[in-house]
């Protein structure tokens, strides 16, 4: 009888990043991606959210590797953390490796990984595992999904894909090879991408967006353009490029990881640019407006990225002006609105035209759309169903699809991050939790606990209250204050009456405690506070962080 096979899902299921997942066979552990997710607005501070390493620290002598199913940082932006304390391969494209490269290598951890390249179907043994990578089409080239022959069946892990006819590059989702593993040994149990489950029809040909932007270079041909897309867009690019060509422009790429990820991408043959249309961001004033295309980062308005720097007119090496068109040719990630927004309006006061996916079809999604995905499932024929890599209603709505095209709805099973499934004999079934929750960055790993986070929420919403008093414990009596110290609660000079009567309430009950025989400041400190706490919270109906300081005399 063949052993079981689990699957521990670490992120993901449930919101937009962080994908993580494991799958477990002969003791052995395969990771399937190690992403990161940005921060929601209310999570002050904090730089990037990562999965909860927990459960991989305590298993690390079982780590055989991780297939990274394509570049971007919601599946490969995790690796240079997990491997401070991890040490494994990686196995993926030559392209997702060259976009998880840089990151790995300023961490200072190349030392810690091996960086293995496979090719389109190609089938590797990793440990015990048995992996086949298929190619599938989406917005950053060279991405697979992964099919893992275990001694259960195959498990098809779809990758993040669409199935666009026309990719840019000619590298379409392997369909066929797919549906040759279904009409084979079958699928047993297939994960598959959920972000557009609820779109319907089918996502746009990336092919669409270049005569959109070869429309866009000649109406504005007298104008200097600038685009913003994200870096690893390397397609995007290669459309931006071509119509700039066309209207004979001088291209200059503007933010490091453009440079960087154009540079790579020349390198490996998947960006053609001819040599004399490149230039340097420097030489941008020796050409009239007519003849300068700038591809920069910011798309989706990072504070300090090379496009709101420009926004904000604080960007070194060029000014935006009515002479200029700014094309966002992305679209945003949700929770990115308002900076985008923000962006936008930046740009517009400094007196440029702006075109973005809200007034012309600059974007095109990277995720297959409803039709697309009851095509998928009419010819994968899984046996069991996973929705994965999504916000919950995401999940939800694939899941409705999974069983609208013929998987009964005892075989669908909805997961989120920390479940752990086993596919047995006997089926899929649910076979514990993992630690799953946020592992939250500012600066540093660990470096913000939930505590910490609460705080900072806090002194957001509602500021601080500082209270110092002086006493003398022998004597029991008040020698100074009480001092009342506030941010963000009250403006000062406008409340002194307030904040005097405060001083009053807050000396009375330390007074009382005092002569209660209440000595030990930790004691005294508890006063203070649930003094202070209730005369805010009445008199203002709004609570802040009370801090109590009590010094001994």
């Amino acid at each position: 009888m063949p052993a079981p096979v689990r699957v521990v899902f670490l992120g993901g299921l449930g919101e937009i990043g962080r994908n993580c997942m494991a799958i477990e066979q002969d003791d052995r552990i395969l990771l399937i991606d190690c992403g990161l997710m940005f921060p929601d607005a209310d999570m002050h501070g904090i730089d990037l959210v990562l999965p909860d390493f927990t459960w991989l620290r305590e298993n690390a002598d079982r780590i055989v590797g991780c297939v990274a199913t394509h570049g971007h940082e919601d599946h490969v932006g995790g690796l240079q953390f997990l491997l401070r304390d991890v040490s494994f391969p990686v196995f993926g494209s030559a392209v997702t490796l060259g976009l998880a490269r840089g990151r790995i290598e300023e961490a200072g951890l190349l030392g810690a990984t091996e960086l293995v390249t496979v090719v389109d179907n190609e089938r590797r043994h990793i440990g015990p595992f048995d992996v086949e990578f298929i190619p599938v089409t989406h917005s950053v080239p060279h991405a697979f999904a992964v099919a893992v022959h275990t001694p259960q069946g195959v498990i098809l892990h779809s990758g993040d894909f669409k199935l666009d006819l026309t990719p840019v590059d000619g590298r379409r989702t392997d369909l066929a090879r797919i549906g040759a593993i279904a009409a084979g040994p079958g699928v047993r149990l297939l994960m598959c991408d959920s972000t557009n489950a609820e779109e319907r029809g089918y996502a746009p040909s990336e092919k669409t967006i270049g005569a959109v932007l070869r429309a866009l270079f000649h109406e504005h041909r007298d104008r200097r353009i600038i685009t913003a897309s994200f870096a690893s867009h390397i397609h995007r690019v290669q459309q931006i490029i071509d119509a700039a060509v066309e209207t004979d422009r001088k291209v200059a790429t503007l933010g490091r990881s453009m440079q960087k990820n154009v540079r790579m991408a020349r390198d490996l043959g998947v960006l053609k640019v001819p040599d004399e249309s490149l230039i340097d961001i420097e030489q941008i004033d020796d050409y009239p407006p007519g003849r300068v295309c700038v591809i920069s980062t910011g798309s989706q308005g990072e504070p300090m990225s090379a496009l709101s720097l420009l926004a904000r007119g604080d960007n070194k090496w060029l000014k935006v002006g009515d002479q200029d068109t700014v094309i966002l040719s992305s679209h945003a990630i949700p929770g990115n609105e308002f900076n985008v927004t923000r962006v936008i309006d930046g740009l517009l006061r400094a007196g440029a035209d702006v075109v973005h996916s809200g007034l012309v079809d600059v974007h095109a999604t990277g995720h297959a759309q409803a039709d697309e995905l009851k095509t998928y499932y009419s010819i994968v024929k899984p046996e069991w169903f996973v929705p994965v890599h999504g916000e919950y209603r995401h999940l939800v709505a694939n899941a409705r699809l999974g069983e609208l095209m013929g998987v009964p709805r005892s075989n669908v099973l909805m997961c989120e991050d920390g479940d752990v499934i086993e596919l047995s004999d006997d089926g899929l079934n649910l076979a514990g939790r993992v630690p799953a929750g946020y592992l939250y960055v500012d600066g540093i790993v660990g470096d913000v606990s939930h505590g910490v986070l609460r705080d900072r929420r806090v002194l957001a919403e509602e500021g601080v209250v500082v209270v110092v008093v002086t006493v003398d414990i022998e004597s029991g009596k008040v020698l100074t204050g009480p001092e009342i110290i506030t941010r963000g609660w009250v403006y000062a000079p406008e409340a002194e009456d307030l904040l005097d009567e405060a001083c009053d309430t807050v000396a009375a009950a330390v007074e009382k405690a005092l002569a209660e025989g209440v000595r030990d400041p930790e004691g005294l400190e508890r006063d203070v506070r649930r003094a202070a706490g209730r005369f805010v919270n009445e008199r203002t109906k709004r609570r802040p962080m009370i801090v109590p300081v009590v010094m001994e005399a």
